[in-house]
């Protein structure tokens, strides 16, 4: 580790390696991902439905994100980050293996599928159960005389993620194209084997905060539960009954989870919309016409590189140029509150570019980059405001568990979106995912939400002062 506290550790290039890969690894395989579901058995695809495309793939994403409560507590509890980022990740390569290996399974169409299953439930396992723990691990290797370094590190890696993801879009859609789906998927396999031997490069430098196998304070859940089912006297308030068994400091930690867990509530329908661009809006590109810009082939695929190319452009314009200037307005449940109304209006604009290819109309699929900027601009304002928000809001010994919710709420959206795609199938197409009226669904219940949580956020007392006034 370096001497000086102005310096980053030397051991963070290996970290900010392994998160590029990784990224590259994941979003590289889901970048092909419903164009292999629903492609033709005859060029290598499985011949399924939207639907079904819809449907496997969104639940594919909630295992991703409720997974990491799993890897909390084996990081946490048995093995330590350290162990549990390096033996997991060799799960992670299994799987991508497994969906390389497909083409040479026996059983047709249906051992293919079997194979896409297990391939998935093993990057599902892999992929959630580090992602507790990379983020966390980094902020291990600073000393306390260098947190103030803590911010552009987190910002270098916020970077990489999106660095990563923005060239496996464009990269793996084409190794599918020129040398199909085999390889398409083994190259994301390769990328996972590299970024688990960078960070296994590292390993003489890092430093390892042990597993707290004994925890010196209680967790929310044990005094809500003690709040919940202890005998709790006449008169007394809901927290009372908790107080005989945990401190005043203990109760004050687990009462402040309840408001930012009523502000996560709302958050679910946000993701449902946006995880969807890698599904029924790839699904939708397939009926535009691809494009040419700079020599680059653009399709249904690739212009799902858009997002990451936009995070990287619209997250130092807001944080530099936006926020600083709109004083209060730049609270952030205010910002919250604008970001639900412009994935609305995303929405809107979906909506009305699949009208026109329903009734015929030949759309280029750059029209896609409009809806994508309104997305992103949200997802900027509801997704990394969403985790300064917890962590303002959160008392210091419960961010871990905020931060295992905020990632539920990811887990909570996809499943909304298998469990509408299953409800509202079409038995006789199979398209219905794909469809004017259910993008206008999707709007309609998001414009619902965005009101509820503009209420909340002109209502909502905020514990950090500083907050509050958009600072």
């Amino acid at each position: 580790m370096s001497d000086s506290p102005n310096r980053w550790p030397a051991q963070i290039k290996y970290i900010v390696g392994n998160e590029a890969c990784e990224r590259f690894s994941y979003y590289g395989m889901r970048s092909i991902l419903a164009g292999y579901i629903t492609g033709a058995v005859l060029k290598g695809g499985l011949g399924q439905s939207a639907d079904v495309s819809t449907e496997i793939i969104h639940l594919f994403v909630f295992a991703n994100y409720f997974m990491p409560l799993f890897g909390a507590w084996l990081s946490d509890k048995l093995i330590g980050r350290y162990h549990t980022i390096l033996w997991v990740s060799l799960f992670y390569c299994a799987g991508h293996g497994v969906l390389a290996c497909s083409d040479f399974v026996g059983g047709g169409v249906s051992g293919k599928m079997w194979c896409l299953y297990a391939g998935l439930a093993l990057i599902a396992f892999g992929s959630g159960g580090i992602k507790p723990c990379v983020s966390a691990f980094m902020g291990d290797q600073f000393r306390p005389d260098q947190s103030h370094l803590l911010q552009k590190a987190y910002g270098a890696f916020y970077w990489a993620i999106n660095f990563g993801s923005f060239f496996s879009f464009l990269v793996i859609p084409w190794v599918k194209d020129h040398h199909g789906y085999s390889l398409a998927f083994g190259v994301p396999g390769i990328l996972m084997a590299i970024a688990t031997f960078v960070f296994w490069l590292g390993t003489k430098h890092y430093v390892r905060v042990p597993p707290a196998r004994k925890t010196c304070r209680a967790g929310f859940f044990k005094v809500l539960f003690a709040a919940l089912f202890s005998q709790r006297e006449a008169g007394k308030s809901f927290w009372d009954a908790a107080r005989s068994r945990f401190s005043e400091s203990e109760i004050a930690a687990a009462k402040s989870v309840l408001p930012i867990l009523g502000v996560f509530s709302l958050v679910p329908v946000f993701w449902s919309l946006f995880d969807q661009t890698n599904s029924t809006w790839v699904l939708q590109g397939q009926k535009m016409i691809p494009a040419n810009v700079l020599g680059l082939a653009i399709g249904a695929e690739q212009m799902q590189s858009m997002n990451p190319l936009l995070v990287m452009l619209l997250v130092p314009l807001f944080t530099l140029g936006i926020y600083p200037r709109i004083g209060r307005y730049a609270s952030p449940l205010k910002r919250m509150a604008f970001g639900m109304f412009l994935a609305v209006g995303s929405y809107l604009i979906v909506a009305a570019l699949q009208t026109r290819i329903e009734h015929g109309g030949q759309l280029s699929i750059l029209w896609q980059t409009l809806p994508y900027l309104v997305l992103t601009a949200a997802e900027v304002l509801i997704s990394t405001t969403g985790l300064e928000f917890a962590f303002r809001e959160a008392a210091p010994e419960l961010k871990s568990t905020i931060m295992s919710f905020w990632l539920l709420t990811v887990a909570v959206g996809n499943l909304l979106v298998s469990a509408i795609t299953k409800i509202f199938s079409d038995p006789a197409n199979g398209e219905a995912s794909v469809s004017t009226g259910r993008f206008l669904m999707y709007a309609g219940l998001t414009f619902v939400v965005a009101i509820l949580f503009s209420i909340i956020a002109a209502f909502y007392q905020y514990r950090d002062e500083a907050a509050a006034r958009g600072k």
